[in-house]
């Protein structure tokens, strides 16, 4: 059985492709979306201060086939690390003025609720099963092997509304949380 917390070796790094250049700036807008949790969320109100949102393709599941082809596609392999470094990470972030943390696929709520129970993730995923939100902020997104269209791994940092900060390309995604840490240290929040 395949361990789909750990990456393997000699992944392909994705390159820059600066299809999220366009984001700083830009306002959330208001999709009200289901999450892993059994209930809604607006992406475009997610209150005061800053909210980590992390997009990514695909969890896998032990036992199940990821597609033919996912570790030789540049950024695909890593979302289950990804969500646990995440997880790691989540009361440094909260420590750090982050409000709150989510994940965001295009898998649907029940399939994220039983990756948010097995990998024990302390905060909801959000599913956008229609790309509303790619569809709203052009996100990059690609294909795969029995997936006509998924995400990109793409992190937003929102603060009250809007785009601040947007990373893209991530990787590795095991480390991305303490990236995003080092970044918000860098980068406090200016009092008005």
């Amino acid at each position: 059985m395949i361990d789909y917390s750990t990456l393997p070796d000699g992944l392909p790094c994705p390159r820059d492709d600066g299809a999220a250049d366009h984001l700083a700036g830009n306002r959330i807008p208001s999709l009200v979306l289901p999450t892993s949790a059994g209930d809604t969320v607006d992406v475009g109100d997610l209150g005061e201060g800053r909210t980590v949102i992390y997009l990514y393709p695909l969890t896998g599941r032990p036992g199940v086939d990821l597609p033919r082809g996912w570790d030789s596609i540049p950024g695909a392999r890593g979302c289950s690390s990804q969500a646990c470094d995440f997880r790691d990470h989540f009361a440094e972030l909260l420590d750090a003025g982050v409000s709150g943390v989510y994940g965001l696929s295009s898998q649907d709520p029940g399939y994220q609720a039983e990756v948010v129970r097995r990998l024990g993730v302390p905060f909801a995923m959000i599913s956008d099963e229609q790309f509303r939100l790619a569809q709203a902020l052009t996100l990059p997104t690609f294909g795969a092997q029995g997936h006509p269209r998924l995400y990109r791994r793409l992190t937003l940092v929102v603060h009250d509304g809007c785009i601040e900060h947007a990373f893209y390309p991530v990787f590795p995604p095991n480390a991305h949380a303490q990236q995003v840490l080092g970044w918000l240290s860098e980068n406090p929040v200016k009092d008005p």
